[in-house]
């Protein structure tokens, strides 16, 4: 594949990965509603962000994710307040996953399934971990500094979204760990595999 092709053909499975991310917030979720009228959600929106980033690299991957999650917050008016957030968590998810993959365990090369099935592993933790602390954080701050929401409130919801985000994170890994672990062969055979 040349490098013109290989250039669109990642732009176009980014937007695929952002589809992905959208529809699997937008109509795969079980909201939670939260107090003061808040909500949060299970879902495996994120898991699509990483996987992109295991595919094409973490810049890819993290705008993949903030694309597909931002969008799925604008369109939604329970969570339209929350879209810069989103879109810089989801960003910085995709970043830190594909730094993990490709520039630390170099996933992309020639390693054998357990190799992988472990660097997967540890680079979809590595961004869903991050996730996890700081989605709440941010979110209590964002909440309480930007939205002008009291204190206490903000303190409550940001305590409901760590666990929903906690549970989101597990969920998320094995999807992705699954999804790569399958994927990967085939796009070798394909020759569709890019090397990061």
């Amino acid at each position: 594949m040349n490098r013109q092709n290989e250039k669109l053909y990642k732009v176009v499975i980014t937007g695929l990965m952002a589809a992905l991310c959208y529809v699997a917030f937008t109509f795969l979720k079980i909201p939670i509603p939260t107090f003061g009228g808040d909500m949060t959600a299970l879902h495996i929106g994120n898991a699509f962000c990483v996987l992109a980033a295991l595919l094409l690299g973490g810049w890819y991957g993290g705008l993949a994710g903030s694309l597909g999650m931002t969008i799925a917050d604008i369109l939604d008016p329970v969570y339209i307040t929350s879209a810069p957030k989103t879109f810089i968590l989801k960003l910085c998810i995709g970043l830190i996953a594909g730094f993990v993959a490709h520039k630390i365990a170099h996933i992309t090369d020639d390693h054998d399934q357990k190799y992988i099935f472990k660097w997967s592993l540890i680079a979809s933790v590595a961004g869903l971990g991050f996730n996890v602390i700081m989605d709440p954080i941010v979110g209590y701050f964002y909440k309480n500094y930007v939205l002008g929401v009291e204190s206490s409130a903000a303190k409550i919801m940001a305590t409901w979204a760590a666990g929903a985000t906690f549970i989101n994170a597990v969920a998320g890994t094995i999807v992705v760990v699954v999804v790569y672990m399958a994927v990967r062969p085939v796009l070798k055979k394909a020759g569709l595999f890019f090397h990061i």
